[in-house]
């Protein structure tokens, strides 16, 4: 069982500026523009009780010299010559002083006993929403929220958000960091690292526990309790910002040489940690979740149904169409480029060129346009488009790149699809209507698909144009013109 007077902790701690404030003023035992540099019995300070709190103790410099710093012994830390400890709970606490004059610096150190926990001084509403308050003192247990994006990520010192990598979800699968458990209980200020037999290191820090062996990504990972007498400080400084401090050996997460983590954010279902790796040069970072708590699930939103109609679409691409192109993947698309050949049946002086790309990235390049409604086929159900198909593309070769249900031959033709991409999201291809057409090289072709045996489906809201077959990585370079949807 721990003991109280293991705990430390600091709340905001209040720094007071001595400056002619009579009794309290400093009073100076050694010159701060002594030739030589001070020594420990030249650093002196008071400290002084409040007369209706013990736990909370005035600190007054009376050495001297221009900086006076202050570690009260409960990982909080000031700067000033009079400045104020507050002590909740029960213990011995060493404060050191560190004086700096012209000549040097020198540092000296004294016991402050507390008598008496006062666990009302604890009562903060961010160390409450850490450990469950008062009113919880079993305390409150945290693990890695693995399930989401950025539990664990990686940035440059000094950063504040992961810039190098974001941890997908679930990205560290065996490495025992899904595993670990952290409880923060505010009696005693005690902290308990349930490893459940693992722990998750940095490769740089495996000599910190016996057995370490590589984990996936290069980390390592060990088999490692920590031990049961570990506790935690929690403070905040003057410019709000909060840290906690694990006691050794213990740690939170990932470990990187450090056991003092940033609070970039706490609420009663979130952690955000930042901590740095001063060896490596690295800012980590973890999201944490109260254990047994699950993210509610967000319903998709229904998208609003689109009317079911039929309009006229048309693009010459020598003036401005009522249509708005876009790409799938597609290597690229030009809706103003020179026809290659202006001859009959196209004399067009611009036409849209369409590539398909190389390799498995370019299995499926789909050119596509969404209309803004639910496709009335009884109403119009006829798609026009000229195209052009260079002899100079390889129409013969297998691609190094396809499905394994491909020929992987860049194909001549050209393939137009209905598809309801509303109700089948990436999925519509299930529910498909195709219409393909093959046509010979370096010539214009008027090509039409008749889409009128399709006539009772009420669900295409999305018109595809494909050139070149798909499931393969060969490229192609065509061209299209005068599309339209007539009746």
């Amino acid at each position: 069982m721990k003991t109280l007077k293991n705990m430390q902790w600091m709340l905001p701690v209040l720094l007071i500026i001595g400056l002619g404030l009579g009794a309290c003023e400093p009073q100076v035992s050694s010159d701060p523009d002594m030739a030589d540099p001070p020594r420990a019995e030249n650093v002196t300070f008071e400290m002084t009780p409040d007369a209706e709190n013990a736990n909370v103790i005035e600190f007054v410099n009376t050495s001297g010299g221009f900086k006076a710093l202050w570690d009260f012994g409960n990982g909080a830390k000031a700067e000033g010559d009079v400045v104020t400890g507050r002590y909740p709970l029960e213990g011995e606490y060493t404060v050191k002083l560190t004086i700096f004059t012209e000549s040097g610096q020198a540092v000296n150190s004294k016991v402050v006993t507390i008598e008496e926990t006062k666990i009302w001084m604890l009562d903060d509403p961010d160390l409450n929403l850490l450990t469950g308050g008062i009113d919880n003192l079993d305390g409150k247990t945290w693990v890695v929220d693995s399930t989401q994006a950025a539990h664990m990520g990686v940035g440059p010192p000094g950063g504040d958000w992961p810039e190098y990598w974001a941890a997908p979800p679930l990205a560290k699968p065996g490495t025992g960091l899904y595993t670990d458990e952290y409880t923060f209980t505010l009696r005693g200020l005690e902290f308990d690292m349930n490893t459940n037999g693992y722990v998750f290191l940095n490769g740089s820090y495996g000599d910190e526990v016996d057995g370490t062996y590589e984990a996936p990504g290069g980390d390592l990972m060990a088999q490692w309790t920590a031990p049961e007498s570990l506790n935690f400080n929690f403070v905040k400084d003057d410019d709000g910002r909060m840290f906690i401090t694990i006691s050794d050996p213990g740690w939170i997460g990932f470990f990187a040489g450090t056991r003092e983590y940033e609070i970039q954010e706490i609420s009663e279902n979130r952690l955000a940690l930042r901590f740095e790796d001063s060896v490596n040069g690295l800012a980590w970072y973890h999201t944490l979740i109260p254990k047994g708590y699950e993210h509610p699930v967000e319903e998709p939103e229904e998208p609003e149904p689109l009317p079911y109609t039929s309009e006229e679409l048309y693009d010459n691409f020598d003036e401005e169409g009522n249509v708005t192109w876009m790409a799938d993947e597609i290597a690229g698309f030009n809706e103003s480029y020179d026809n290659p050949a202006p001859v009959p049946i196209n004399t067009s002086e611009k036409v849209a060129r369409y590539v398909k790309g190389s390799g498995g990235a370019h299995f499926y390049d789909n050119l596509y346009i969404d209309p803004g409604f639910e496709i009335d086929l009884n109403q119009r159900s006829t798609i026009r488009l000229k195209a052009y198909l260079p002899s100079y593309n390889d129409y013969e070769s297998v691609a190094a790149e396809k499905e394994a249900w491909s020929d992987g031959i860049l194909k001549q033709q050209v393939s137009v699809k209905l598809h309801d991409k509303t109700g089948m999201g990436g999925d519509s291809w299930q529910t498909q209507a195709e219409i393909v057409q093959t046509l010979e090289t370096n010539t214009w072709v008027e090509l039409e698909f008749d889409f009128s045996g399709f006539s009772d489906r009420e669900d295409f809201d999305r018109i595809i144009i494909q050139i070149g077959g798909e499931a393969h990585g060969n490229p192609g370079i065509f061209f299209i013109d005068d599309f339209e949807l007539v009746e």
